[in-house]
């Protein structure tokens, strides 16, 4: 028989040390399941972790470069979808503000927080300014200037703004989201110079020619002979046209303050500039002939005189009451539609023309020509009639292009009755280029019911006369 061998002494050992391993090793496997057990228990359900959608855009960069250079000025950032332009001309007009005011950073404290090297500023439109620029991380602008800024100061009426650098300016109402094509929008900056208010502009402008009239009309020493002025007789006509002049810029002044609604525009300083000097300029030449002591009466006596004061005075009051029109249609809340006539006959010929107001303006100058039959009163009315026939033309086709879009083509108003072409400013006679003039559907519908008949406006019912 074959005797068992006892395993060594070393094999024994090394034997039992693999079997109490394994005996731990079990031994803490048991101990680390039990504690995840309780971890587990303990902290509830298992959540599974949220998913991570792919948002949309939510803000944008808007990056204005110089017209001329197509060098950048500033980035402005975190801009909600929201926003208007204005709201950019704001943001970006708080930036420069701030940092020619506030901003003294020092150079250690720019090198410490800038990562890229620093580049003097150079290239930028407006002269004067100078220093440094580098990324910056206040929410609003990432270009800081850090010595002072001494060129102009770009209020948001300054800025104009273009997509293109040939392009038009964009309207300040334009939404930014609208002008997004990606997360960063590029614009071109061009300084429009020092702007002014529309209400100051024509306060300006209307209330010169009203003194300058005066001032000719007590005949001052400094302007006519004294002697010569005692002696000669004014003609009622004289009275009459300083009474004319003075009532129309009285009725511009007044429509400027309580009529016209101006929504917060701008226009250039130089532009209020060269309109004053044309009425100022012309106000004196007219008012120098018509005061002057050697002044003659026209021709047909007070015939001509008495027509053409009448004729002036009911264009006035036309003017007047198409501009309230106007007023009452444009803020009345309702649908936008076509300017139409309301029951003031002076308001009716908006039948015949689609800028009447310019056709009152026109005709008032002419009545005061014929009344005063003067060269310069003619040659001021006739340079009137060439402005607001441009003036009108231009309405024309702004009311073309926004109320009537489908012209050319089929008109959707044909079924309803006969319509009638409206030239812009003088009856009878349209534009000069094909394609202006344009159908209009009636603006006065006939409603018959048992209480009787009655005519209404297809716009906006606006009174006889307005406060």
């Amino acid at each position: 028989m074959h005797r068992r061998q006892k395993p060594g002494a070393p094999e024994h050992k090394r034997d039992l040390a693999a079997h109490r391993g394994a005996l731990s090793m079990s031994h803490n496997d048991t101990r680390s399941f039990f504690n995840l057990s309780q971890l587990v228990l303990s902290a509830g359900q298992l959540k599974s972790p949220p998913v991570l959608k792919h948002s949309k855009i939510t803000y944008f960069e808007v990056e204005i470069l110089d017209v001329q250079s197509k060098k950048q000025i500033c980035i402005v950032d975190k801009v909600p979808p929201s926003s208007t332009l204005l709201d950019v001309k704001h943001k970006f007009h708080k930036a420069c503000w701030h940092f020619r005011a506030r901003m003294q950073v020092s150079a250690d404290v720019a090198s410490s927080t800038c990562s890229t090297p620093r580049t003097p500023l150079t290239s930028l439109p407006a002269p004067g300014l100078s220093g440094y620029r580098f990324p910056c991380f206040s929410g609003f602008c990432s270009v800081v200037v850090i010595n002072e800024i001494k060129g102009p100061q770009w209020y948001p009426s300054r800025v104009g703004l273009q997509l293109e650098r040939n392009g038009p300016y964009l309207k300040d109402s334009i939404n930014i989201q609208s002008l997004a094509v990606s997360s960063i929008i590029t614009l071109y900056f061009t300084d429009l110079g020092q702007q002014v208010g529309w209400t100051t502009f024509f306060l300006t402008e209307y209330t010169g020619p009203l003194l300058i009239y005066l001032l000719f009309y007590i005949r001052l020493s400094s302007i006519y002979d004294k002697v010569e002025s005692m002696k000669n007789f004014r003609h009622p006509v004289v009275h009459l046209a300083c009474f004319c002049h003075c009532l129309h810029y009285i009725r511009h002044l007044l429509e400027t303050l309580f009529v016209h609604k101006f929504s917060g525009g701008h226009t250039p300083l130089k532009n209020m500039i060269k309109g004053c000097a044309f009425y100022w300029g012309f106000t004196s030449w007219i008012a120098y002939y018509i005061n002057h002591p050697r002044y003659t009466p026209p021709s047909f006596g007070h015939r001509q005189v008495a027509f053409a004061a009448l004729a002036f005075l009911m264009c006035e009051a036309g003017n007047h009451f198409i501009n309230v029109a106007l007023a009452h249609q444009n803020h009345s809340g309702g649908k936008a539609c076509f300017p139409s006539p309301t029951y003031n006959p002076f308001t009716w010929l908006f039948l015949l023309v689609s800028c009447p107001n310019y056709t009152y303006e026109v005709g008032s100058w002419i009545s005061f020509t014929v009344m005063t039959q003067t060269l310069p009163v003619g040659i001021f009315a006739f340079l009137m009639v060439i402005q607001m026939s441009l003036w009108a033309r231009k309405k024309h086709k702004l009311y073309l292009k926004r109320f009537y879009p489908e012209v050319g083509r089929s008109s959707p108003w044909s079924q309803e009755g006969p319509v009638c072409e409206v030239p812009a400013i003088l009856p009878l006679i349209c534009s000069m280029t094909s394609g202006t003039s344009f159908k209009v559907p009636p603006f006065w519908t006939l409603n018959t019911s048992r209480n009787g008949t009655s005519w209404t406006n297809k716009c906006v019912k606006i009174p006889l006369f307005s406060a």
